[in-house]
């Protein structure tokens, strides 16, 4: 199903389609796709043939769901995105049995140069281990600029529109990313059995030492080790007073041992 972009800032939820599943909500699974991938393929065009060259490279997103890339001037990749930035990014969950039957998020778009601090801040949160390398002078970050999205979620379960339907464009505000880099460090500081709960009881997921690496309006992202998980918000959070509320209220269900 191919949906027609909206005017800009007028982004509402894509139709649904009849011939689908009434559970197939293409928005939620595409954010989470998203924001949950550590790894995807990246797509780009060969600078010398024109030829489609993929390469396996490390993500995060930023704070509005754009995903960031920590790359090195000597990989072909960078080389192919310096002569041409359109590109392509291919996200799966992945799990046992048909690697067919599980959903997978496509992204295309283009890149450009990331500079900002949060850029930084945000992809060591999703991979601690870049730290060994990530002040190489060879390495910077990039930010990938999607346009489109199309989501394979299963059979009868497609979709494809713009990705503004996943992004959070607000979130880029100076106000907003100041109260994603304090609530992350509260929440790391103060409240780690509180991030415990909510990856126990509410995600089902195992491990002790979970911790924040970044807040969006639509959910909270987390860690553990190597695993990384999301939790997603019921409603969107604005600003302190919506974060406080919706946590204390997720609190609350982690305690009464349902799932989200």
């Amino acid at each position: 199903m191919t949906q027609t972009p909206p005017p800009p800032g007028d982004m509402k939820p894509p139709a649904k389609d009849p011939r689908q599943p009434a559970s197939f909500d293409p928005v939620s699974l595409g954010r989470m796709l998203l924001r949950e991938a550590r790894t995807g393929a990246l797509g780009t065009l060969n600078r010398e043939s024109g030829h489609p060259s993929v390469s396996l490279v490390s993500i995060a997103t930023d704070i509005d769901g754009a995903p960031v890339l920590l790359v090195s001037a000597l990989s072909h990749h960078t080389k192919n995105l310096g002569n041409d930035p359109r590109a392509s990014l291919l996200l799966s969950r992945g799990g046992k049995g048909d690697p067919l039957a599980h959903p997978r998020l496509t992204l295309l778009g283009s890149v450009q140069a990331a500079t900002s601090e949060s850029h930084r801040r945000r992809f060591l949160a999703r991979h601690p281990k870049a730290r060994l390398y990530v002040d190489f002078p060879d390495f910077s970050f990039l930010r990938f600029e999607a346009e489109r999205m199309q989501i394979n979620g299963g059979f009868a379960r497609a979709f494809d529109g713009p990705a503004g339907h996943i992004l959070s464009p607000e979130a880029l505000e100076p106000d907003y990313a100041e109260l994603e880099a304090s609530a992350i460090e509260h929440l790391n500081a103060d409240h780690p059995e509180s991030l415990a709960l909510y990856a126990q009881k509410l995600l089902a997921l195992k491990g002790r030492s979970w911790r924040a690496t970044g807040l969006d309006p639509h959910g909270l992202d987390l860690a553990c080790g190597d695993q990384v998980a999301r939790l997603a918000f019921e409603t969107p959070i604005r600003d302190a007073r919506s974060l406080r509320l919706s946590l204390k209220k997720l609190a609350d269900k982690a305690r009464a041992g349902e799932l989200v």
